[in-house]
């Protein structure tokens, strides 16, 4: 299992575009030989959504598995070794002899369980043959390092800066870097909170496809999976906690609470970040990059007239010499 640290373009139609068939001749329609490069590389109208969804949901998440692997490049998983992210990567392992492979992203925030920790070591030595993609916080590679840079309890003095740092940011850096499409989640609608209406497959703000293969399963589907095909799992889950986070936020649950309940325990707080619309910080960004744009846009056209202004002058003399 190797280890690496650490938008999609914008849908386009051309009716004009001309594709070459096998024996050289054009064809007339778009298709992975191509002669035209501006080929659309993942697009889906709202239309197409919801009917991908009516016929998502009916299907078994190995189904769901397949369709992902044959309909999606650029296809990665997202996991933070919980329950269902660990069905998804063992389901996997059994298609990847006749289906192509596909990496993992973990986000190292430094705050991780030394149960979560360890469990990745155990999920390296049982599934050698995939590879991990692990990203941490920008600059920063030990927990001390990261107080140093952004103070201590960052998480409750500026819980939204946290996310950002800790786990939006890297997500970001993953997708770039690795030029990620599409996404598998390990997010179900038992889970409770803003999951309860989760849709199988998903588009979020930057264009990723999130595909939720296990959005219609219970914990008790998830965990007899777990316990019947062995796949190791975190030992946390056998003292209380059934949804597993940064150690400063995550709690064991009580009997009949929801299973991310113990996630911000007292908080209005659902989610990290990852699966939310585009944070603060994010927004700040992005309004950065656009300023940071129009400056060089300015600057280029100044610089643009500048240069057409001695050819201006030397016209201008040399229209003064020849009328005198």
């Amino acid at each position: 299992m190797g280890q690496n640290k650490g938008e999609t373009e914008s849908p386009t139609h051309d009716s004009g575009v001309s594709v070459s068939s096998g024996d050289g001749l054009e064809s007339g329609y778009a298709s992975g030989s191509s002669s035209q490069e501006q080929v659309p590389e993942i697009s889906f109208t709202k239309t197409h959504l919801r009917f991908l969804n009516q016929q998502l949901q009916k299907l078994e998440p190995e189904e769901i598995l397949r369709w992902s692997l044959i309909s999606l490049p650029s296809l990665y998983q997202t996991t933070a070794f919980g329950l269902t992210g660990l069905v998804t990567l063992d389901i996997l392992s059994k298609l990847s002899p006749s289906s192509r492979s596909v990496d993992l992203i973990f986000l190292d925030t430094l705050h991780h369980f030394s149960e979560t920790l360890s469990l990745v070591d155990r999920i390296k030595r049982r599934y050698p043959a995939v590879n991990l993609h692990i990203y941490k916080p920008d600059g920063v590679d030990s927990i001390s390092q990261f107080t140093a840079k952004y103070s201590e309890r960052l998480w409750e003095t500026n819980d939204e800066l946290y996310d950002w740092v800790a786990k939006v940011e890297p997500a970001r850096r993953a997708y770039a870097d690795l030029q990620v499409k599409a996404v598998l989640t390990g997010r179900r609608r038992s889970q409770g909170g803003k999951r309860g209406d989760l849709d199988v497959i998903e588009v979020d703000d930057a264009g990723i496809i999130k595909v939720n293969p296990l959005a219609n399963w219970s914990f008790q589907q998830v965990q007899e999976y777990i316990n019947t095909h062995n796949v190791p799992y975190n030992e946390l889950l056998d003292r209380g906690y059934k949804s597993v986070g940064d150690w400063h936020s995550t709690q064991p649950i009580k009997e009949g609470e929801d299973e991310r309940s113990g996630r911000w325990k007292g908080q209005t707080k659902t989610e990290c970040g990852i699966h939310n619309k585009k944070s603060r910080y994010a927004q700040i960004l992005q309004e950065q990059e656009a300023a940071a744009a129009a400056a060089r846009k300015q600057s280029e056209e100044e610089e643009a007239a500048a240069a057409q202004l001695p050819s201006t002058l030397a016209e201008k003399l040399a229209l003064e010499v020849a009328s005198a």
